[in-house]
C-alpha cells in the first residue's frame, strides 16, 4: 500500500472526550472516520477519553480508538496532546467542562442541549465569546443539521424557492419510556438532565426549525406532561436507552411530553410536538414547512429524501416529488459514494467533526454556535414557563436576530 509522506500530512489536532456512552459513541464514530472520508486542512488524532469508571473508560478507548484514558476530566483538559474538547456527558456538567476547557485555551464541542438552564446557557456563551478573542473556537452539537437532506433543505429555503414563510411544523417521537417500569435513569431526574423531552427532543427540533427558517421563535405556547410519576430505581447501569430496574420507586422530575406552537420573528406560525411515550415510534423526526411558493418535507426515518412542492407549476403536473440527496452537488456529498449509495443516522457526527475542524483551521465562527445553543435554550425556558402558566403566550428573550 502506498504510504503517505509525512512531510504532507496536515498537522495533527488532538481530541479529548468526556464521556463514552451512547453520544460518546457516536461522536468517537465521527472522529475515528471523518479523516479518512474528507481531505481536512489538520488531522484530528483521539488523544484521550475521560469517565468516572476506570474499567468503563479503558473498555471504551480500547473499543473505539482513544490511545488514552482519565477518570478526572480535568485532567484530560490538562493534557498537552488535547487541543480540542469533546463534551458528551448529561447537561448538569457541560457548562463546569466547557468553561474550565475554554479557558485553559482548548476548543469546545459540546452536546446539545448547551445546559440545564439559561444561566448556564448564558455563562457558556460568555465564556465562549471571551474565548474567540484568544483564538479558541465552540460550538454545541446539533447533529441533525448535518443530515444531508436538511442541509440541502436549509439550501432551499435561504435560496428563496419556498417564498415567504408561512407554517413549520416538526414533531419528534420515541417509545423507549412507555413501560412504566422501565428504571429511573439520569434521563429522568431534573438535577442531572434538566428537562425530559423538552431537552432531548425538543432542543433538536426548536433548533432544526430556527435552522431551516433562518431565524429565531419569538415566543411560545406550552403544554408538558408526566404521564409516569414514579419509576424504578435504576439496578446496575444503563446502556444507551436501555437499563434495568430494581424494586424500590422514585419521582420522575422532568416531563415525558411536550406539545407547543409558536411564532418565528417573520410571523410565520410553528408548530412542536416531542414525547418518548410513542409507542411504536422509536426515532421519528419528521417535518414539514411551507411557503407560498412552496412546500418541504422530511422523515429521519427516510433520511436520505426530501420531498419538494412547487406551488408554482401547473395543477395538472404539481405536487410533492422525492428528491433523493446522495448527488455530489448535495451538502457532505462529494466525500462519500457514488449517487444512490445512501448514508445513516452515524455519517452525521462526521459532518461534524469535518465542520468543526474546518472553521478551526480557518479561523472562522463555527455553526451552530454557543449563541445558536443559548438561542435554544431561551426558547426551552420559555416553553416551561408558558406551561407552568397553562399555555399563556411567553416570549422569548432573543439572542441572535438570525439563526445561521
Amino acid at each position: 500500500m502506498e504510504q503517505r509522506d509525512s512531510r504532507t500530512a496536515p498537522p495533527a489536532i488532538g481530541v479529548g472526550m468526556v464521556g463514552y456512552a451512547f453520544m460518546g459513541a457516536a461522536h468517537s464514530q465521527g472522529w475515528r472516520t471523518v479523516g479518512h472520508v474528507f481531505d481536512l486542512p489538520l488531522r484530528p488524532v483521539l488523544a484521550a477519553i475521560a469517565g468516572r469508571d476506570a474499567h468503563a473508560v479503558r473498555a471504551a478507548a480500547d473499543k473505539h480508538g482513544w490511545a488514552a484514558a482519565e477518570t478526572d476530566w480535568r485532567a484530560l483538559v490538562a493534557r498537552d496532546d488535547v487541543q480540542l474538547v469533546d463534551i458528551c456527558t448529561p447537561g448538569d456538567s457541560h457548562a463546569e467542562i466547557a468553561i474550565a476547557a475554554l479557558e485553559a485555551g482548548k476548543h469546545v464541542l459540546c452536546e446539545k442541549p448547551l445546559a440545564n438552564s439559561v444561566a448556564e446557557a448564558e455563562a457558556m456563551a460568555t465564556a465562549a465569546e471571551a474565548a474567540r478573542s484568544r483564538g479558541q473556537l465552540a460550538m454545541v452539537g446539533f447533529n441533525y443539521r448535518r443530515v444531508p437532506a436538511l442541509a440541502y433543505a436549509r439550501r432551499l429555503i435561504a435560496d428563496g424557492r419556498l417564498g415567504t414563510l408561512r407554517h413549520v411544523r416538526v414533531r419528534y417521537l420515541q417509545d423507549w419510556l412507555v413501560d412504566p417500569d422501565f428504571p429511573l435513569t439520569w434521563r429522568l431526574q431534573r438535577d442531572h438532565a434538566g428537562s425530559g423531552a423538552l431537552g432531548d427532543l425538543g432542543a433538536h427540533i426548536v433548533d432544526l426549525a430556527q435552522y431551516l427558517a433562518g431565524e429565531p421563535l419569538v415566543g411560545v405556547s406550552a403544554q408538558m406532561e408526566t404521564f409516569v410519576k414514579e419509576r424504578p430505581h435504576l439496578d446496575g447501569v444503563s446502556s444507551g436507552l436501555t437499563a434495568s430496574g430494581g424494586t424500590r420507586r422514585g419521582p420522575v422530575t422532568v416531563d415525558d411530553a411536550v406539545v407547543f406552537t409558536g411564532r418565528l420573528a417573520s410571523g410565520a406560525l410553528a408548530s412542536f410536538e416531542a414525547t418518548r411515550m410513542a409507542s411504536g415510534r422509536k426515532n421519528a423526526l419528521s417535518l414539514e414547512v411551507n411557503g407560498e411558493f412552496g412546500s418541504l418535507a422530511f422523515d429521519l426515518e427516510r433520511l436520505n429524501e426530501l420531498s419538494f412542492h412547487d406551488h408554482r407549476e401547473p395543477a395538472a403536473t404539481a405536487g410533492f416529488r422525492r428528491i433523493v440527496v446522495t448527488e455530489p452537488e448535495h451538502p457532505y456529498l462529494e466525500g462519500w459514494w457514488p449517487p444512490g449509495h445512501v448514508l445513516g443516522y452515524e455519517h452525521t457526527f462526521v459532518h461534524q467533526a469535518r465542520d468543526l475542524v474546518g472553521a478551526i483551521a480557518s479561523g472562522t465562527d463555527p455553526i451552530p454556535s454557543f449563541a445558536d445553543g443559548l438561542q435554544v435554550q431561551r426558547v426551552l425556558a420559555a416553553v416551561e414557563e408558558s406551561a407552568q402558566k397553562n399555555a399563556v403566550y411567553t416570549p422569548v428573550q432573543a439572542v441572535v436576530a438570525e439563526v445561521r
